[in-house]
């Protein structure tokens, strides 16, 4: 899912070769549906098992860890992270952070690559269709991006991306049901790489339109971002949008207590087991007090 980094003025030239391998792509999800019925039911809890796992190296790993620096995690989750995260096949982590961050700083001006103010398909998925605007390159060379590339995780995962994500976002799903449990490698393939990579896709693209646009804003009602439920179960935790854009260094991306948030309990687990140290979180007085003087009302 290359983001292209062409220099077209105003970053309108479309990409074409993105525009037929994501429609390929959306063509073999909506095929795969068909499959479902003649599927294992080990071969579908695997997929949802893979789908869990693309999840994590996105939120836990490109989002919360790399783009924010919420919480710091010790050498073997890093790679696990990693590993997840090429699975995920959304750009490396440094590409992947680096777009994140701008996204940030330039939230819904041309500097941000999915700018909602451009509508909903275009922050969903059209942004990967045109070269990124100037003024995402631009200002985005005027941001500092050296701690990504301190990591030698990061250095490692980008320097192999290509073949990491042929073993972990295509091999892997596809070899274990077939050698595990008998699968057909055409339903394995089908199932658990392009049906997942492709529903994986959509539910972090939902967190760039979606919640965006539709829901309420508690904490911030001057920004775009909202709280949006549906992103929330879908990008297991991801979609308490409002409050993570006025509060993005907390490692929860949300208020911890009575919220889904698979991704935080994920990050709780691993502190727990000694791999994460140094969560970053918001103060309650710190939340409440921008609750009433920006809020809207409606928490």
């Amino acid at each position: 899912t290359a983001g292209t980094e062409g220099t077209a003025g105003g970053g309108q030239a479309i990409v074409w070769r993105n525009v037929v391998l994501m429609g390929l792509l959306h063509l073999g999800a909506v095929y795969a549906l068909s499959l479902v019925p003649r599927a294992h039911i080990l071969t579908l809890l695997w997929a949802y098992f893979c789908f869990l796992l693309t999840a994590l190296g996105v939120t836990a790993g490109a989002h919360r860890l790399w783009s924010h620096r919420s919480y710091k995690a010790k050498l073997p989750l890093r790679i696990f992270l990693a590993a997840a995260n090429s699975m995920a096949f959304q750009n490396d982590i440094y590409e992947w952070s680096r777009d994140h961050r701008v996204h940030h700083k330039y939230s819904e001006t041309d500097a941000d690559p999915h700018n909602a103010r451009r509508g909903f398909f275009f922050s969903h998925i059209g942004w990967l269709f045109v070269r990124k605007h100037r003024d995402v390159i631009e200002k985005g060379r005027k941001l500092d991006f050296t701690d990504l590339l301190d990591d030698p995780v990061v250095r490692f995962q980008r320097k192999y991306y290509k073949s990491s994500v042929v073993l972990m976002c295509f091999v892997i799903p596809t070899f274990v049901p077939w050698y595990l449990w008998g699968e057909s490698l055409w339903n394995a393939y089908f199932l658990a790489s392009i049906l997942r990579y492709t529903i994986s896709l959509n539910v972090t693209w939902l967190v760039n339109s979606a919640a965006h646009m539709y829901g309420n804003r508690p904490y911030d009602k001057n920004i775009n971002p909202r709280q949006n439920t549906l992103v929330t179960l879908g990008a297991i935790g991801e979609g308490f949008h409002n409050y993570h854009h006025t509060f993005p260094f907390d490692y929860s991306a949300s208020e911890l207590g009575l919220k889904f948030n698979p991704t935080t309990w994920f990050i709780d687990f691993m502190f727990w087991l000694g791999l994460v140290t140094d969560r970053k979180q918001a103060p309650k007085e710190m939340i409440q007090a921008r609750k009433e003087r920006t809020g809207d009302g409606s928490a």
